[in-house]
């Protein structure tokens, strides 16, 4: 997940994976590929930040797709760059934990047709609609399915708030809007007004239709509400697609999910009788009912599926007091691989997303190496699997070498900013937990002010892999660069970002540009988390989420049961 310096609010898809990418191969044996010959100097620096990034985001490298050739050269990597800096393997006395996942692609000669009125509408994968399924099966079919609009397809009883009141969807197909009513009806007293809850997040609404039965769940696409254009959607539902296991994710998990067009959903609902911008702005006010759709969705969906694996690369740098306990810094090392069919350039190389992520942790870990083993572990953990619906993580915290109860924090590096100084840092999901408190007064030194992201409405919280690790309980901070550029201010901030989102962001031309690169920026945000890391390492505090979040109750009970326990 992408934040708002570098994408100006088009938070990565980050569950998302790629279009038409290379056909991943089994995980080979991994051999570290030949150690670069820079030599690497003690403390976070950017010439050796610079290096990390043009080799991880190197042609060489293949775009780090997941269960490709390209994914064992920079596991290979990055345990190489583990081991040169004195970490430890840090995965139960190994430098890596397998990651077991079903690679999905979906026929894109499939398509979708849906009978209105008996008015025959054929929708065209890519094109018209996007879709896929997440049960394994090679082989979906739906046969005339009745369709129903469900609103946002939220059912959230604190918020007073059901879709899905008073109308069985089972065996049907629904149709809902993109984010949650809250951004749509600009209403502060709903949900939480701008700011994306997870509710608004499409894996939130498969997994709800999953609960409640529906055969297909398709999601309205509109660029406003989703935060990036179709564009983004189409490349990323294309091609193999990758999950967890059914049996290591118990997720509820829909037949059929997927995308359509705005203009396709504006098309069949007018010829059913029904005005979408109506019921839209219908689905923003308490008591919406769901309204059933006369039309009928057929489909044979026909997929390739291979059982295959990824992995994370865990390193640890053991405390020297209390070796059980441990911060955690994290970042995701895949991208989205190659794209064969695609003339011209077609590696996507992902530098800033998420090469620098990697650096980062690279960096972080060479200098608290130097520095000296402070009380408690250190973690540095390169997770797999981010672009394709934030699994590496997931599979961690399921799995964690560090208990969640004995982890203290987890600080999230994704998508550095490379536009330069700024006179502010950008908290990502800002008034969450206590980390902030820890990173005020390092921010302050740096002349430095606080900020939340700028599109809180793209839910930029829920699409990194820290996120996994704040359902269950752990405090995780993620920081950004800022916006505001001390060479040229909030407009130079907002015209590079746009300048990546609209040019790089999840294509081939991601790549590593010295001549453009302003690295001083970097450094001081490294530094930042460097200090916040730390002195949580070196300390006994244990930072909690701010009261009334609510991933407070799981800490607390963590915190609990270490009480009963001494």
């Amino acid at each position: 997940m992408k934040t708002r310096h570098l994408l100006l609010g088009l938070a990565a898809l980050a569950a998302l994976s790629a279009c038409k990418r290379e056909a991943p191969q089994a995980a080979p044996a991994t051999n570290p590929p030949p150690a670069p010959a820079h030599a690497f100097a003690d403390a976070i620096n950017p010439a050796d930040f610079a290096e990390h990034v043009k080799t991880l985001a190197s042609d060489e490298f293949e775009g780090r797709g997941p269960g490709t050739p390209g994914e064992d050269k920079t596991v290979g990597y990055i345990k190489a760059q583990f081991e040169r800096i004195g970490l430890q393997p840090g995965n139960n006395g190994d430098w890596f934990q397998t990651v077991p996942m079903t690679e999905t692609t979906a026929d894109e000669n499939t398509a979708m047709n849906i009978d209105v009125k008996g008015k025959p509408h054929v929708l065209k994968f890519g094109a018209d609609m996007v879709v896929g399924t997440r049960t394994g099966q090679p082989d979906v079919k739906i046969d005339a399915s009745d369709m129903v609009f469900i609103g946002y397809g939220v059912d959230a009883p604190e918020q007073k708030w059901n879709d899905y009141a008073g109308l069985d969807v089972k065996g049907k197909t629904v149709v809902m809007l993109v984010n949650d009513p809250g951004f749509h009806a600009h209403d502060e007293s709903l949900f939480e007004g701008k700011r994306m809850t997870y509710y608004g997040r499409w894996t939130y609404k498969f997994e709800e239709a999953a609960r409640k039965g529906a055969a297909a769940a398709l999601i309205i696409h509109d660029t406003e509400g989703a935060s990036y254009g179709w564009d983004v959607v189409r490349n990323s539902w294309s091609g193999a697609q990758y999950d967890l296991r059914a049996a290591d994710d118990p997720a509820p998990r829909v037949p059929l999910q997927g995308w359509i067009t705005g203009e396709q959903a504006k098309a069949l609902f007018a010829d059913a009788g029904l005005d979408l911008d109506k019921l839209r702005a219908d689905a923003n006010k308490r008591g919406f009912k769901p309204v059933p759709v006369d039309a009928k969705m057929s489909i044979d969906l026909k997929s390739a599926t291979v059982e295959k694996q990824s992995r994370n690369v865990v390193g640890v740098l053991r405390g020297s007091e209390r070796p059980d306990e441990a911060v955690v810094y994290m970042a995701h090392w895949d991208h989205l691989g190659k794209h064969p069919d695609e003339p011209g350039d077609n590696i996507y190389n992902g530098a800033v997303d998420n090469a620098t992520g990697v650096a980062g942790i690279l960096e972080i870990a060479e200098q608290m190496a130097k520095v000296g083993k402070p009380k408690r572990s250190v973690v540095f953990l390169a997770v797999t699997l981010e672009e394709s619906g934030l699994l590496g993580s997931k599979y961690y915290v399921a799995h964690p070498s560090v208990p969640l109860d004995k982890t203290v924090a987890v600080i999230n590096i994704d998508a550095m900013s490379v536009a330069g100084k700024t006179r502010d840092i950008t908290v990502v999901g800002m008034g969450s937990s206590e980390l902030e408190d820890v990173l005020k007064p390092i921010a302050d030194k740096q002349g430095r002010t606080l900020h939340s992201e700028a599109r809180p409405e793209a839910g930029g919280y829920f699409r990194s892999d820290h996120f996994n690790f704040a359902k269950a309980g752990v405090p995780a901070l993620y920081v950004d660069g800022g916006e505001d550029l001390v060479d040229g201010g909030k407009a130079a901030g907002d015209a590079a970002a746009k300048d990546y989102g609209d040019n790089r962001y999840h294509k081939p031309a991601d790549q590593y540009d010295a001549a453009t690169w302003k690295l001083d920026g970097t450094m001081d945000d490294l530094s930042a988390v460097y200090e916040v890391g730390l002195q949580l390492a070196d300390g006994d505090q244990w930072p909690n989420w701010y009261k009334n979040n609510p991933f407070r109750a799981a800490r607390d009970a963590m915190r609990q049961g270490q009480a009963a326990t001494k």
